[in-house]
């Protein structure tokens, strides 16, 4: 663990000597009337983000948000101080004037009690409120409020003084000191694991499998009363799948892992809009453009639709933090291959409400595997570091689509001084359902110039028939230039444990 701060939690000192406000049944003026807002007598939920001091009253910034969810910040004139961070109930008294009280648990703590958090415990957290105070022996320092996220004081807020300018919204974790301090966790470089983590789990949540979606499609056909642009919207998106022919080169490979969705975010920061006509995750992002205003009449039904698409959207595009403990549900997500998952199917042809949820499904489920992609991205105690990359393509086998699961594995050792340094390593994980051989499953890594497989079916007779055919496969790798090593087959599927990916190797090469 590495130390970044000694910062400790702190009381919390108001700007000028009058005792700090509980805010109970405080009454505040608005320096902005609500312009209806909120009617006279009701009641919301708000925190205080701001916290100034004026020649004859303390200025607050207040940040409310609605029963509906609709969020406004408004300023207002207290007579008396409320801790930045604190979370109250507001009430509107006219159009003009507030009352406030402070929420159970609203108050941000200003110690830790160290037997509800012994010295160890690791603390994660949102920052949401920082304010720089008077520089101390020429180092600026900041107050910051923490909405802690994890432990038995989850939900509640905790004021601390650190050196660290943390920006507001950013994710931390820390371990309790022995002395009132917090010592900070590095945070990752590219994406902050515990957003990672947490939006991994929301999107199971709501991802649905591809073919739910696709089996709608095909089933609407060329009807009449379409719109042209929604008709053409899901004439691309059926077009673009491969086809088992196109698969079983290595170009159309590449094309279609090209084109799987996993990219997209990639290619728009490159400015490469012309290679999103055939992306699977544009295709499906302008299936819901579509989809939006054609969904019936009232517009609690669309802003409810288009709040399901907006949590679709790829994490590092929103700002938004639920419950974090959905250990089963990343679990599951960081498993391969991903389970299928059945939304309820159209009742009718008509039915373009129930088509916009596949559709949002089948977003979150690409974006399933793209964050699963970047949890199982890891640096490992040795230095190894493993780069994945898990993606899912629906492919035309005559008159059927078939999800072809994929995952790649590429492990790259640490630097090392040794004159025989390990190589590189390669993994390939499939997964798919074909008629009439039934759920089969592939794995085969690629280490020191050797090709090794093994292959799971759980059909008994198609376990017996590629047992059969594994001399003609490795006369064909041979062929192809490829070193085999063994090849082998077995009924049933791949074992599953809690190993990580660093330890996944078959054979020890060095053993």
């Amino acid at each position: 663990m590495t130390e970044i701060s000694g910062s400790r939690p702190i009381a919390p000192s108001p700007p000028a000597s009058r005792p700090l406000a509980n805010a109970a049944d405080l009454a505040v003026k608005l320096l902005q009337p609500l312009d209806g807002l909120m009617a006279s007598g009701e009641t919301a939920k708000a925190e205080v983000v701001g916290l100034k001091e004026g020649a004859q009253a303390f200025q607050l910034m207040l940040r409310v948000t609605l029963d509906n969810g609709r969020q406004a910040t408004l300023q207002a004139s207290s007579p008396q101080p409320v801790a930045q961070g604190t979370a109250l109930a507001v009430t509107a008294l006219s159009d003009t004037r507030l009352a406030l009280a402070v929420l159970a648990g609203g108050k941000p703590l200003t110690s830790i009690d160290l037997e509800q958090l012994p010295v160890g415990t690791l603390l994660q957290g949102k920052v949401v409120s920082r304010e720089a105070l008077p520089t101390q022996a020429g180092q600026t320092v900041y107050k910051v409020v923490v909405n802690l996220l994890n432990t038995a004081l989850a939900g509640s807020k905790l004021s601390l003084e650190t050196p660290i300018d943390l920006p507001l919204g950013s994710l931390l974790s820390a371990r309790v000191q022995g002395d009132q301090s917090l010592a900070f966790l590095p945070l990752s470089g590219r994406l902050d694991q515990l957003a990672l983590l947490q939006q991994l789990g929301n999107q199971q949540s709501r991802q649905g499998s591809l073919e739910g979606l696709l089996s709608a499609l095909k089933g609407l056909g060329n009807q009449a009363a379409m719109p042209d642009g929604l008709r053409g919207s899901i004439d691309k998106l059926l077009g673009a799948l491969p086809s088992g022919e196109q698969m079983s080169s290595g170009k159309g490979l590449m094309q279609a892992l090209e084109n799987s969705g996993l990219f997209l975010e990639s290619k728009l920061l490159a400015g490469q809009p012309g290679a999103l006509s055939t992306d699977m995750k544009a295709n499906l992002l302008r299936l819901v453009s579509q989809l939006l205003p054609l969904l019936p009449g009232s517009a609690p039904l669309a802003a409810a639709s288009a709040n399901a698409m907006t949590q679709a959207l790829p994490a590092f595009a929103r700002n938004i933090l639920g419950n974090i403990g959905q250990s089963s549900g990343r679990q599951q997500a960081m498993g391969f291959p991903l389970p299928s998952r059945m939304l309820q199917a159209m009742e009718g042809e008509d039915d373009l409400e129930a088509l916009l949820k596949l559709a949002a499904a089948a977003i979150s489920r690409l974006q399933t595997h793209q964050l699963s992609s970047l949890a199982q991205s890891q640096t490992g105690p040795d230095g190894a570091l493993v780069t994945t990359w898990q993606i899912e393509v629906p492919m035309r086998n005559q008159h059927e689509l078939v999800p072809l699961q994929v995952k790649i594995q590429h492990e790259e050792p640490a630097p090392s001084g040794k004159q025989d340094p390990k190589e590189t390593l390669w993994r390939i994980d499939l997964a798919f359902d074909l008629d009439p051989l039934g759920p089969l499953q592939v794995q085969a890594q690629l280490a020191h110039g050797s090709l090794s497989s093994q292959l799971w079916a759980e059909r008994a007779s198609t376990a017996g028939m590629i047992d059969r055919e594994l001399g003609n496969l490795r006369e064909r790798l041979v062929a192809a230039g490829l070193t085999v090593g063994d090849l082998a087959c077995s009924q049933g599927t791949p074992p599953q444990g809690p190993k990580t990916s660093l330890e996944q190797r078959w054979v020890d090469e060095t053993a």
